[in-house]
């Protein structure tokens, strides 16, 4: 990673690499997670079968069966690779989680390097929204244009309740999806949604608009996967019950999958933002 020149966002301390996996373990971050193996083996099943719910918006290019998943997850996160394990816990190898945030990190550094557009947006705002939103301000003092296209626009995605109509949003420039209505009533985030329909929605939007387009995309979920899978570099976080991300690192459609828990809370997700940008020599 090239050497920090210039520092632009003030963090108050940075954790040492020791200090932050020891914090990946004790907020269960990493290691022992609390996503289970039945979770995770269900996933894997339904991607397998090219479930849509799974799939994120990736088309895969070769056909996985779930034992190829479990062997694709064991080697990018750590989990079980036997597949006779079927309950528990999973676990994820904070090494992995470690070597990962420095991907994501030099990533981070070449679009700021370059001033490059970016887009940001996340299908877990109750948790991950404060990571994503440092981010997009520190891209945003080292002078990239943190793209919102399509704010408002109307987004009509399939859930297990039928189809529901969500509004595309911006929150410190990073796009989630709301019910309809939430905005008056004082919702401070917004839905959980795995859909790749919200960042179609923004990079049609965006490309309607006589561009810029964002030269990456950082999320999770849809958000990731289906920029990906639209040529647009893509850097995001996964936990292990979400295959479709490392399948589309695997096959070259992502370019960075970080494994960690994704559903802890918020707060803890603070030390990786230091760490991050620390690394991205985007903090001070």
């Amino acid at each position: 990673m090239a050497r920090c020149r210039a520092p632009s966002v003030s963090i108050a301390f940075v954790l040492s690499t020791d200090e932050l996996r020891a914090h990946l373990l004790a907020a269960r971050l990493a290691g022992v997670v609390a996503t289970t193996r039945e979770e995770s083996l269900h996933s894997y099943r339904l991607f397998a079968a090219r479930d849509p719910r799974l799939l994120l918006g990736l088309d895969p290019e070769r056909s996985w069966r779930q034992r190829d998943l479990i062997a694709l997850m064991a080697d990018k996160c750590g989990v079980s690779a036997d597949p006779d394990c079927v309950s528990g816990h999973d676990v994820i190898d904070p090494e992995r989680t470690l070597a990962a945030l420095d991907g994501f990190a030099a990533r981070l550094a070449s679009v700021a390097q370059r001033g490059a557009p970016v887009l940001l947006g996340t299908g877990h705002p109750h948790r991950l929204l404060g990571f994503y939103a440092a981010v997009a301000d520190a891209l945003s003092t080292a002078g990239c244009d943190v793209l919102t296209p399509a704010k408002g626009r109307c987004v009509d995605i399939t859930t297990r309740f039928g189809l529901r109509t969500y509004n595309l949003d911006y929150v410190r420039g990073v796009a989630l999806v709301r019910e309809t209505g939430a905005e008056r009533a004082g919702s401070a985030t917004g839905a959980h949604s795995h859909s790749p329909l919200p960042v179609r929605v923004a990079l049609a939007a965006a490309a309607a608009g006589g561009g810029p387009l964002p030269e990456m995309v950082i999320g999770d979920h849809g958000w990731v996967c289906g920029a990906g899978q639209l040529g647009f570099e893509a850097i995001g976080l996964a936990d292990t019950d979400d295959p479709a991300p490392f399948v589309g690192e695997a096959e070259g459609v992502v370019s960075v999958v970080v494994p960690l828990d994704d559903g802890v809370r918020s707060s803890y997700y603070r030390p990786l933002t230091r760490y991050v940008l620390n690394r991205a020599c985007l903090s001070q």
